[in-house]
């Protein structure tokens, strides 16, 4: 099977809900996964001067107190643009991480990449397991068996599990699909077309990628 290029997982911790309510990102994980491994991470705190609601630092672990000494998030994201550049990203709920990750590459001044679509395990996950009884990403982690490392809600562990499930996802791909599949690798564009497929007709679009 031919190779695939690295994919990005990207997983944020933040204030709240979106950057439209005026949430900003507190942390940012980056796990590179590449021919069914791990090959790569990036993680750090990021520092914009938005208080973090009591609540949320009960959920993450992460304080006011703590995000005094992080980098500036302008300077974390440009290294974070740097680090993933021309490769494309995948995110457990994605259209979150999309938000933030927009708002705050905006705000750094780093111009738009092309690479950079997001392509979502919770919608392969609904495609590929739908049996599964919940969509939650430890949820899911528990039902696949996969190995979380450290706290819920902490970026690098959370960006870790994701990509665990993104290598379970493309491999239980191969091996349902290999027919359809022939020498090709499950890669980035293959996953998009996955997650907007009906469930009932993935072999096709397969077939048809």
């Amino acid at each position: 099977m031919s190779a695939a290029p690295p994919i990005a997982v990207v997983d944020f911790e933040t204030t709240g809900m979106g950057p439209a309510q005026g949430a900003r990102a507190t942390e940012i994980a980056v796990v590179l996964v590449q021919d069914g491994r791990i090959i790569d991470r990036y993680q750090s705190l990021m520092y914009t001067g938005v208080y973090i609601p009591s609540f949320i630092v009960q959920l993450t672990g992460i304080s006011n107190a703590m995000l005094q000494d992080a980098p500036p998030a302008e300077q974390v994201m440009r290294e974070v643009a740097e680090f993933t550049r021309g490769l494309p990203l995948v995110a457990h709920n994605a259209a979150f991480d999309r938000g933030f990750w927009q708002a705050e590459m905006a705000r750094a001044d780093v111009p738009p990449d092309p690479a950079h679509q997001f392509a979502c395990t919770v919608l392969l996950s609904r495609r590929l397991y739908p049996e599964a009884p919940s969509r939650k990403l430890g949820a899911l982690g528990d039902w696949l068996g996969l190995e979380r490392d450290g706290r819920a809600h902490r970026a690098m562990s959370d960006a870790d599990l994701t990509a665990q499930l993104l290598i379970r996802l493309q491999r239980d791909v191969e091996r349902r699909f290999a027919a359809e599949l022939g020498e090709r690798a499950v890669d980035h564009a293959l996953l998009e077309r996955l997650q907007r497929a009906q469930r009932q007709q993935l072999a096709r679009c397969i077939a048809q990628a």
